[in-house]
């Protein structure tokens, strides 16, 4: 699973970036700072049951802070997007195949309107981030309708000749961007457009198709940044003409991680506020209290809270904890809650032992919910915060 950070260049992307992993992306005050797209990981927080149970966990892929559980997922820092990047301008070519790799996109829009379409500096509050938004999404747009209409004819011929099934047909085909026979379904469904005649469609039916295709597949939160010195008419347009805009200073939150890893603050991200634990210089002391401020305008720097959005409400992930031990919640080492797992919801045990490990889905034998300490079906529906057993011949 990856989230794609997407946007114009010179809107705090590779800040948000960093913010997210403590990275090491390049940041600087011109266009196409990114030129490579950088890679990292990322953290979902959740509730760690290690409260609820009392006991001191000590998970093997993430933190625990408070009893906040953080929960690793791949972040993509993609090279900034122009105008027209579907006819290969700036760095389109680039940006698009970073695109195909992601699950879900973080849109970083510079709600300040401090710069131009092409990332370029301009009067703060002279550009409209609106605009920015509807940009992106037409350039996913056509190059989803260039990757279409480029074999469209064939694959309808294929589909009218042969009779076969015209989602098999295309999901087949594109596979590269992803596409699910599921999702060719609903999409045709929902535009009430005929599988069976994909021969008869004109070209405005392949672009509303290739539209719904892109919200299904890449789905996008917008995360406003710069909100410290965003105007408030803008940041309200804003939050009027778009989904699921949240508020963000990728900035403070760039902060705050830099001073807890000093050791001058604890802070669990996310949260709307954070301790002072070490000796601040008078400059840190003022950068701070600024950050606080603005923390408990907005409840916290936004930039947490847009991670969890992408991977909680737009993808809709839970969290899962697999036990070896239901009695002390362990591993056959020791380790006390050693993973947390991020799968779809509805998935089962049986998936829950796949994403652990192959030869113990295919030697599953049952599962075990540990609150309960009962056996649960093959099909149950594994809930968020679930401390699951699995028991399978391959151990």
């Amino acid at each position: 699973m990856e989230i794609g950070i997407v946007g114009k260049p010179n809107v705090g992307k590779s800040t948000f970036f960093n913010a997210c992993t403590h990275g090491a992306a390049e940041v600087a005050n011109y266009p196409f700072t990114t030129i490579e797209s950088n890679m990292g990981i990322t953290y979902v927080t959740a509730p760690c049951p290690c409260r609820e149970f009392d006991v001191v966990c000590n998970p093997k892929n993430a933190e625990c802070i408070d009893g906040t559980r953080l929960v690793p997922t791949t972040i993509i820092d993609v090279a900034g997007l122009v105008p027209d990047a579907h006819q290969g301008k700036g760095l389109g070519n680039q940006f698009l195949d970073d695109v195909r790799r992601a699950n879900v996109l973080v849109h970083v829009v510079d709600a300040s309107g401090s710069t131009d379409e092409a990332g370029s500096p301009v009067k703060r509050g002279s550009h409209d981030p609106l605009d920015d938004v509807a940009f992106l999404e037409r350039e996913i747009d056509h190059w989803f309708v260039a990757l279409l209409s480029k074999h469209w004819d064939k694959l309808a011929r294929t589909v009218r000749a042969s009779k076969k099934d015209a989602y098999h047909v295309l999901a087949d085909h594109f596979t590269g961007i992803g596409l699910t026979e599921e999702e060719i379904h609903r999409a045709m469904r929902s535009l009430d457009l005929d599988p069976t005649r994909l021969i008869d469609w004109k070209q405005d039916d392949i672009f509303l198709f290739a539209q719904k295709v892109r919200e299904m597949t890449r789905p996008i939160v917008i995360a406003a940044n710069k909100v410290d010195i965003a105007p408030k008419e803008l940041l309200d347009r804003l939050c009027e003409g778009a989904s699921n805009v949240v508020l963000v200073s990728a900035e403070a939150e760039l902060m705050l991680r830099k001073a807890m890893s000093a050791g001058l603050v604890h802070y669990v991200p996310g949260e709307g506020d954070f301790d002072v634990t070490g000796d601040l210089s008078a400059a840190q002391e003022h950068a701070l209290e600024k950050v606080r401020e603005l923390m408990h305008i907005h409840g916290s720097t936004g930039v947490q809270r847009c991670i969890n959005a992408a991977i909680y409400d737009v993808l809709d992930r839970i969290v899962v904890y697999p036990v070896e031990n239901e009695k002390k919640l362990c591993d056959t080492k020791g380790i006390v809650l050693p993973d947390a797992h991020l799968l779809r919801r509805g998935s089962t045990p049986h998936d829950l032992a796949r994403k652990i490990h192959s030869d113990i889905a295919d030697n599953y034998i049952y599962a075990v919910n540990v609150r309960t300490n009962r056996r649960i079906a093959e099909d149950y529906e594994l809930k968020s915060g679930d401390i699951i057993k699995i028991v399978s011949a391959a151990r």
